[in-house]
């Protein structure tokens, strides 16, 4: 049933258009979603934030605000077993295709409860708390941002966790350049722009900047004509830079959580030596700042909020020997991983291999009575292995 509740002002034209370009373009299958994404697990969410796994996290609630065509509900299902999950969209057209998508993975036989439905993110009073809450490229399409942000923070359960996707100025400069472009030749948004979007891209000189920068960039994302219209056609979109998204963040009254692509922002990607030694002397906001303005490519943020200050467990020696934990549920390779958890290659001492299997047949046995402590401290560091506080 379509929402009948408050909305954004940009609803109508936003949903119209998902509906005309049902978003992302990403395949059927049958059978389980490929691969994994860290991100959409709620355990590695977990530990990657407090450095464990807090007691009783065990089936989440989740909501996905802004599912479109079930990508990321289709994962949320098969990586959290056992949870309650809510997927959300304003386009119905998207939603059809979720559904379709959901159907053929088997992803409801994998959790305790599953919904979709038609609704706006600005109408669910009555619903949550939610323990995790996922909402990626979605409130930089409204209107009002700030409202969508406040209406996903009142629906978080106290100790609940908030997954931000937003575009970023920067590295989305040749896209808005294009965006502009076709608006001043009245592409439209439908049919007649994605033909015209295409031929604009195909046609400028060979060496002309934005033509580049597509084809160089994001001519493989945007293959699927759903993901081209996304990203040139969308009627309605606003990007951040790292001063307005903290603003922005401040708005809800929600405190930063993290990056939940924290390689990004290291200064180690893009500096050595004496000039490392100085960003490593900033304080941590500023250290970003400056990896902002030497990367001019960052397209977006992604990154956690919570309802309170968050603490990392201080992991002493003897906490660490004492404590259980989990082997990392997103590793591909069973039972020996060669990809980690961003499904990048790993290598594993012999020691460490042992521990890994010892988790898995021994779960709750102590990790002193599995390894040594040095082998303990790097899997878990390296997030392979993720203790219970």
């Amino acid at each position: 049933m379509a929402d009948s509740g408050p909305s954004d002002a940009a609803t109508p034209v936003v949903s119209a258009f998902y509906d005309r370009f049902p978003f992302p373009g990403d395949p059927l299958q049958d059978g389980p979603p490929p691969g994994y994404n860290w991100r959409w697990c709620h355990r590695s969410v977990l530990a990657a934030v407090h450095g464990g796994i807090p007691a009783g996290s065990e089936a989440p609630r989740i909501l996905d605000a802004g599912c479109g065509t079930g990508v990321s509900t289709d994962y949320l299902c098969h990586l959290n077993p056992g949870a309650q999950v809510f997927g959300i969209d304003i386009s119905d057209g998207a939603l059809a295709v979720a559904r379709e998508r959901l159907q053929r993975s088997g992803a409801e036989a994998q959790v305790a409860s599953l919904r979709q439905e038609q609704r706006s993110l600005l109408d669910l009073s009555g619903e949550g708390p939610f323990d995790y809450i996922n909402s990626v490229g979605v409130l930089h399409h409204l209107d009002q941002p700030e409202a969508g942000l406040r209406s996903l923070a009142a629906l978080l359960a106290p100790d609940g966790l908030l997954h931000l996707f937003l575009y970023a100025d920067a590295g989305r400069w040749e896209i808005h350049r294009t965006q502009a472009a076709l608006e001043l030749l009245k592409a439209g948004t439908g049919a007649e722009g994605l033909r015209l979007g295409r031929q604009l891209l195909e046609t400028l000189p060979e060496g002309n900047r934005l033509a580049r920068h597509h084809r160089e960039r994001w001519a493989v994302d945007c293959a699927a004509d759903a993901n081209f219209a996304d990203m040139y056609l969308h009627p309605q979109e606003t990007s951040y830079s790292l001063d307005r998204l903290f603003a922005f963040i401040e708005t809800a009254g929600l405190q930063f959580a993290g990056f939940s692509n924290p390689e990004v922002w290291d200064p180690a990607r893009l500096l050595q030596g004496e000039l490392l030694e100085r960003a490593r002397s900033l304080p941590q906001r500023q250290q970003w700042a400056l990896v902002e303005q030497l990367d001019p490519d960052i397209s977006h943020f992604e990154f956690f909020l919570s309802a309170a200050p968050l603490n990392r467990m201080p992991w002493t020696h003897d906490a660490l020997r004492a404590a259980t934990a989990l082997r990392q549920p997103c590793l591909w390779g069973d039972p020996d991983p060669i990809l980690g958890r961003n499904l990048e290659p790993i290598q594993l001492s012999e020691a460490g291999l042992r521990l890994l299997r010892a988790v898995s047949e021994q779960p709750e046995t102590p990790l002193g009575q599995l390894g040594d402590p040095a082998v303990i401290r790097d899997l878990i560091d390296r997030q392979l292995l993720l203790p219970r506080i």
